[in-house]
């Protein structure tokens, strides 16, 4: 009797799941998301307070350029730099961010520089720039571009003058090539950079996995490696540690979904900030996601020379340890839109009366090509345990 019983009650599942087994996978994807990253724990290394955010006017022009696509953020303790991922005509800006109590009065654009196209290397290559350093000692500006991969065009980090004049280029892994095995994903590559902690080079982050690394993220947890590459003074790379990517935060209501590393500051020797934005499609003004985590690389394996990470994740090869340090969604409600738009460049900010550090995010507007989107500033405070 029971073994009947049993037989038909996995004959009834069974017919029920080809039924209905498009509400079956709804209901299995919304548990997915409902997975999705929670708040940074009250005891987490590093703890963050909003302190305010701005709306850069979207149809602001300044010298005929539209201001819009600010991808990254620099600070030299005196001017802000930001850079625009415009690739028929690629530029950054000088700004100033002026505050007062703990507020943003306002964000002028003072300055705009453009890539002068008058070298063989520029013409050549796709500009698509995604992040910005300055080296107040050179006076001389780090820029890195995702290239583009379906062109054949390769990602890059150049550096260039005051006025915009190519000077050189970093000398990148064969890996990192449009045409190489390993097929850097289009328009995911060099999303980010950040001053070394020592100032004797530069870090850089793939946003998502090459090709032959791991699996871009899905609603599910996945092997999804990026890499953190550092480059020493003479431009060339000496250390590389893969780091995983969480996954999608959000059920999309649209077949489209994303989750990637957008910017990294590191800390201290080997231990970084790093912004994770994720989007799923259909979801209107919550669409987007936004974590800061906390990455210690300290004990992570050089994989400079590992070509491909696929299956060595966590067997040869150790990623960098992380810990959720904030969610985004905590601030959403206290925003003047009331939402989080597509963060992808943060920097450090003026030092608080109380010794806290802060840190100014910025959201990429895309020229709200596809919506409408936000010029979003957003300043917090940073508070270490």
């Amino acid at each position: 009797m029971l073994k009947d019983s049993h037989f038909s009650l996995k004959a009834l599942l069974f017919y029920h799941f080809h039924k209905f087994q498009p509400l079956f996978l709804i209901i299995l994807s919304f548990t997915f998301w409902s997975c999705g990253a929670g708040k940074a724990s009250k005891s987490a290394s590093i703890q963050f307070h909003l302190l305010d955010d701005y709306i850069i006017p979207a149809e602001l022009y300044v010298e005929k350029t539209q201001i819009g696509g600010l991808s990254g953020i620099d600070f030299d303790g005196e001017n802000y730099y930001v850079v625009c991922d415009n690739p028929s005509n690629p530029r950054f800006y000088q700004i100033q961010i002026k505050t007062h109590e703990q507020k943003i009065d306002t964000i002028v654009f003072e300055k705009l520089i453009q890539i002068q196209n008058n070298n063989d290397f520029i013409k050549k290559n796709t500009l698509d720039l995604e992040s910005i350093l300055f080296d107040a000692e050179k006076n001389q500006f780090i820029l890195s571009s995702e290239g583009s991969i379906k062109n054949k065009k390769n990602p890059s980090i150049i550096s260039v003058n005051a006025e915009g004049n190519y000077l050189s280029h970093y000398s990148l892994s064969s890996y990192f090539k449009a045409e190489g095995k390993q097929q850097p994903r289009n328009n995911r590559v060099f999303e980010s950079l950040s001053h070394s902690y020592d100032e004797n080079g530069i870090w850089t982050a793939t946003e998502f996995p090459l090709t032959e690394d791991g699996r871009k993220p899905k609603l599910y947890r996945t092997k999804s490696p990026v890499r953190f590459t550092f480059f020493n003074e003479e431009q060339e790379a000496e250390f590389q540690f893969s780091y995983l990517l969480e996954p999608i935060q959000k059920l999309p209501y649209l077949p489209f979904s994303i989750n990637g590393v957008t910017d990294i500051l590191e800390i201290a020797p080997k231990k970084f900030l790093v912004l994770e934005r994720a989007f799923s499609a259909g979801r209107g003004n919550t669409s987007y996601s936004g974590l800061l985590f906390y990455a210690d690389a300290s004990q992570a394996t050089n994989t400079l020379e590992v070509e491909h990470l696929k299956g060595e994740m966590k067997k040869e090869v150790q990623p960098a340890q992380k810990e959720l340090v904030f969610n985004f969604k905590q601030i959403r409600k206290k925003l003047q839109q009331k939402r989080i738009d597509n963060l992808e460049g943060i920097c450090f900010g003026p030092q608080l009366p109380n010794g806290h550090a802060t840190i100014f995010v910025i959201s990429d507007n895309n020229f709200n090509s596809f919506a409408p989107h936000l010029n979003q500033v957003i300043w917090l405070e940073m508070e270490l345990k």
